[in-house]
């Protein structure tokens, strides 16, 4: 449905995460992946998905070679819990607190897509709400030996062990959770005048 409204528009994926590109793949639309470097740094003072806003826009900022039939997607996912954002964990002690932190509460996940052209850039986010059942330490440690979660925001991916056993429910869009607001990235992507 979109291919003939895009067919001579030339995506860019800037993002190495295999969710993410699995799911935009799920809309039919074909595109490149091309990743720029950034230093990942917010002002403190942002909140949620003020922060996933800025650095999602910090990424399309490294695109300043853009071609008029170009379109590039820049994304950023953080969990937010007790006023706190909680990136991806460097190691394996921050994963397990991660979790710890997480265990039998309610966290928000925040992602952010910025669509820049060169001539328009708009950004859609997206919150979901995510219950955790009370997690073992046993657990905890098993999912992050087992799984590996250092490439995702909170230390957990929805899509795996943890999301089968360990969430009670949710308020918002499961996509979002995993990286991608897929509804809203197809609203946009139908409404957008080229």
């Amino acid at each position: 449905m979109l291919r003939q409204k895009f067919n001579q528009i030339d995506f860019i994926l800037a993002s190495q995460s295999p969710r993410r590109q699995e799911l935009l793949k799920g809309l039919d639309i074909d595109f490149s992946i091309e990743t720029r470097p950034v230093d990942e740094v917010y002002d403190e003072n942002l909140k949620g998905g003020e922060i996933t806003a800025y650095l999602s826009k910090l990424k399309a900022s490294k695109f300043d070679d853009i071609k008029e039939n170009q379109l590039v997607i820049t994304s950023d996912t953080i969990v937010w819990l007790d006023g706190k954002a909680l990136g991806k964990p460097k190691n394996h002690v921050q994963a397990v607190a991660m979790l710890t932190s997480m265990s039998g509460k309610m966290h928000e996940v925040f992602t952010s897509v910025c669509f820049t052209m060169a001539n328009q850039q708009d950004v859609i986010t997206d919150c979901t709400k995510v219950y955790f059942k009370s997690l073992s330490q046993d657990e905890i440690e098993h999912y992050v030996k087992t799984y590996q979660p250092f490439d995702r925001a909170g230390a957990y991916g929805i899509q795996d062990w943890i999301g089968y056993t360990s969430i009670d429910k949710l308020d918002g869009c499961y996509y979002n959770v995993m990286g991608l607001p897929l509804p809203k990235v197809y609203e946009w992507l139908k409404s957008v005048n080229l």
